[in-house]
């Protein structure tokens, strides 16, 4: 497979309303993606037999929209599981004899007994350019990774994560200072175009998959708030993409100073140079905040100090103009 990457076109075939309101899906989804995509098979006609998406945890930041409001809202029944591939939820979808099974940012992987159910497959939509960052949080590793280009891809499910073949893909970029946030929700509308452009040929059976070169690309897990940790040892431009990855509404990078915990919100790259045996450290200069990484120097826009928000002159009122190294 080559590495090239062609965007869908925009405009899409024209629709056989008839042929797509016989087209049975069962849909899991969650998050903006989810919603997105949701309401993309609603709006070409496809009928929606089943949701079942995630109850929001309520120690999670629940930023996003809801995927069971909108399913409501179309008189879809919506089912919850914890585990979706228990013989009950098996045995609720068979009955319905769906043509497609989609995943739309659905948190669990379908087992074989889900997999098998659809008589024209199933589909998941993936948050990046497959094969490339394969499996958790992808948005946030291809910022921390610092590409320049991500996007989102449609792929047939299989039992191994993100390895199926591609069906459909659309790329957007990565800007420098683009978070996370911003990133995702460029990917959100990636996925909604790729989707509502395919669609039409998905159903009347036309697409020509294409099988992944896994060698393109490799899995990446999952990420917990303590990742978000700086290492101060590291060049400027790689701690400002750990900053913009991890940025709220996501936890937000985290450090030590003066032995209070600090967070780093948002950053940019100087152009600044420190004599070579300086330490990582924090000050304040001009009324800009500014911290020295191990190669180059970080100007700080937004950054919070033992929970309190403060702007550079309410530090420098606080704390003075001198050079604070960081606990690393």
């Amino acid at each position: 497979m080559s590495t090239q990457y062609h965007e869908i076109g925009a405009a899409a075939l024209p629709l056989d309303t008839g042929d797509l309101g016989q087209t049975k899906a069962v849909v899991f989804a969650y998050h903006n993606v989810g919603v997105r995509c949701l309401s993309v098979l609603l709006a070409q006609g496809v009928k929606v037999q089943l949701v079942v998406t995630h109850q929001d945890n309520p120690g999670e930041n629940i930023w996003f929209e809801s995927v069971e409001k909108l399913a409501t809202l179309h008189g879809i029944p919506v089912i919850t599981p914890d585990n979706p591939n228990v013989q009950e939820v098996v045995t609720q979808i068979c009955a319905l004899q769906p043509d497609f099974i989609f995943s739309f940012y659905y948190r669990e992987m379908l087992k074989a007994p889900l997999l098998a159910i659809p008589k024209r497959g199933a589909l998941n939509m993936h948050g990046s350019l497959l094969p490339k960052y394969r499996g958790r949080v992808p948005v946030n590793w291809a910022i921390i990774k610092g590409e320049t280009q991500t996007g989102s891809t449609l792929h047939y499910m299989t039992e191994k994560p993100d390895n199926g073949d591609l069906v459909a893909w659309q790329a957007v970029p990565i800007l420098p200072n683009d978070t996370a946030l911003q990133v995702f929700q460029k990917v959100t509308v990636a996925a909604e175009i790729a989707l509502n452009a395919i669609l039409p040929d998905l159903i009347a059976g036309k697409v020509n998959a294409i099988k992944q070169d896994l060698s393109l690309g490799a899995y990446f897990g999952g990420r917990r708030a303590e990742d978000g940790v700086i290492d101060w040892s590291f060049s400027a431009s790689v701690i400002h993409n750990l900053v913009r990855a991890v940025a709220p509404p996501y936890p937000g990078a985290s450090t030590v100073l003066m032995g209070r915990p600090m967070r780093i919100l948002q950053t940019l790259v100087t152009r600044c140079t420190v004599d070579k045996v300086a330490k990582p450290a924090f000050y304040i200069k001009e009324g800009r905040a500014y911290a020295i990484c191990g190669q180059g120097v970080l100007r700080v826009l937004d950054f919070e100090l033992d929970g309190i928000k403060m702007s550079a002159e309410e530090f420098a009122g606080r704390y003075g103009n001198e050079r604070f190294e960081f606990n690393c």
